[in-house]
């Protein structure tokens, strides 16, 4: 006699275990996009109030000149400011692994201390040193009775905007690097040696592809944060406001349409191609940076 199948019941054991993480995870994370798009379709009038416009927001914001001036600051301040400061902590913590650097845990915990600087008390003590009227360039130019470039002059603003940023996170990237060189086996080392491989031939041979992974998540990490400018441009604005304009950032634009220009829709608006923009270049990094040579 044939055995009748009996159908399983479905267990709930996994999504109980899920299911508060994914209640946190809707609250806090998926309701702001979805009410941020909901915000991007309307548009409040002066006679009508608020009305619903569509895309309309959307096309405002592709022809905005502002918006586009402020993507193309953070774009360049990635290009720039993103290799040098992934360049730096990669061979702080190429230095460090290597073995021959005297006191490297003092080093490394001297390298990674800027990171454990909260970003506006790290901005405020910058914007100080910068200041040609009170700070230490000002200090310098008077004892030495000299001249030295404002760095908080408009030409000059990205490029220190930039130097904090550095000063903050390489010692964060430092420890990403330093974190996957630790797990190389260390028997590729031995083999390397035993045919006569030189420091910069396991360099480029063992240890930069061994930490590919690494230097992508770095790289993305970095990228997020350069579109996400905003802590440093808008502490600077209150002691360099000729250089730091309210589109100085996309960021920087979005809270001044939003808390002072009271333009909620369109705020959201920007937000979300801002978003867009940064989660398509991320994406093509990834890609990239994944992809088998």
């Amino acid at each position: 006699m044939a055995d009748i199948a009996v159908p399983r019941r479905r267990s709930w054991t996994g999504w109980r275990f899920v299911g508060p993480f994914m209640a946190v995870f809707a609250l806090v994370f998926l309701a702001p996009i979805v009410y941020s798009i909901y915000l991007s379709l309307f548009k409040n009038r002066l006679i009508g109030g608020n009305s619903f416009v569509g895309l309309d927001n959307y096309q405002q914001a592709l022809t905005d000149p502002n918006f586009w001036s402020s993507v193309g600051r953070v774009s360049i301040f990635l290009v720039v400011q993103v290799p040098i400061m992934l360049f730096i902590a990669l061979l702080v913590a190429l230095a460090i692994d290597s073995g021959r650097l005297y006191g490297k845990s003092f080093f490394r915990i001297s390298i990674f201390l800027p990171y454990a600087v909260p970003a506006v008390v790290a901005t405020l003590m910058w914007g100080f040193i910068y200041g040609t009227q009170f700070g230490l360039v000002g200090n310098i130019n008077d004892a030495f009775n000299i001249t030295l470039p404002d760095p908080l002059s408009p030409s000059l603003i990205l490029t220190s905007i930039g130097n904090i940023v550095t000063w903050e996170f390489v010692g964060y990237n430092m420890l990403i690097f330093y974190s996957a060189l630790r797990t190389i086996p260390t028997t590729l080392y031995e083999s390397a040696e035993i045919d006569g491989a030189g420091e910069l031939r396991i360099i480029r041979s063992i240890k930069l592809p061994a930490i590919r992974g690494a230097l992508v998540i770095a790289t993305i990490f970095s990228i997020i944060g350069s579109f996400q400018l905003f802590n440093e441009p808008s502490i600077l604005q209150n002691v360099a406001p000729n250089a730091i304009t309210t589109y100085f950032t996309p960021n920087l634009y979005a809270y001044s349409l939003s808390f002072s220009g009271q333009q909620y829709n369109y705020s959201a608006t920007v937000a979300i191609v801002m978003g867009v923009i940064t989660m398509v270049i991320a994406y093509v990094v990834q890609l990239r940076g994944t992809k088998e040579s």
